[in-house]
């Protein structure tokens, strides 16, 4: 029975979410033009773009993204932004940005299915080569990232073409 409230409260999250619509023309976007609609996203959507990773992220995959808001990005030390985005740094942008990238589609009944089944954690191999540990608290999936650092799912299962994003309120950093 908690599986379903978790999972029914994961799925009102993500409808009572319009600015992160993801249809156009009736046709629906991909997980970088779900990402560019989104006022809270611009930061990822300029580390995207910087990193040269969105020809890749809209290709067929499926992907599952764990997308930073834009206040995430802004709670990193001061000037870390700026420095990822330095040519010179692209290639570790490109490792923060593909650790928040796991291969496949993992929605919110997924994940905390995995969860449960787990013994209460399900560890992600992300596209970075590296692991976040997601487990369940107070009703929402966090994220562990390699640092120790946590980040919580704010908003879940917003559908793409290609894939599942679903929000979070921190960077995850690979270590």
């Amino acid at each position: 029975m908690k599986f379903l409230t978790i999972a029914a409260g994961a799925l009102l999250l993500a409808a009572g979410t319009p600015a992160l619509a993801n249809h156009h023309g009736g046709k629906m976007k991909n997980v970088v033009e779900t990402a560019i609609a989104s006022p809270q996203h611009e930061t990822l959507v300029a580390a995207v773009t910087a990193a040269d990773l969105a020809a890749t992220l809209s290709g067929a995959g499926p992907f599952t993204i764990f997308a930073p808001t834009d206040a995430a990005f802004a709670s990193l030390p001061a000037g870390t932004v700026e420095t990822l985005l330095r040519p010179e740094n692209k290639s570790t942008l490109q490792a923060v940005l593909t650790y928040h990238v796991v291969p496949g589609k993992v929605s919110a009944a997924d994940l905390i299915g995995m969860i449960e089944a787990n013994g209460g954690e399900a560890r992600l191999a992300t596209v970075s080569g590296g692991e976040l540990v997601a487990r369940l608290s107070g009703g929402s999936v966090v994220l562990t990232d390699a640092t120790g650092g946590t980040a919580t799912v704010v908003t879940a299962d917003l559908a793409a073409s290609n894939g599942v994003i679903h929000v979070t309120n921190a960077v995850s950093l690979p270590g």
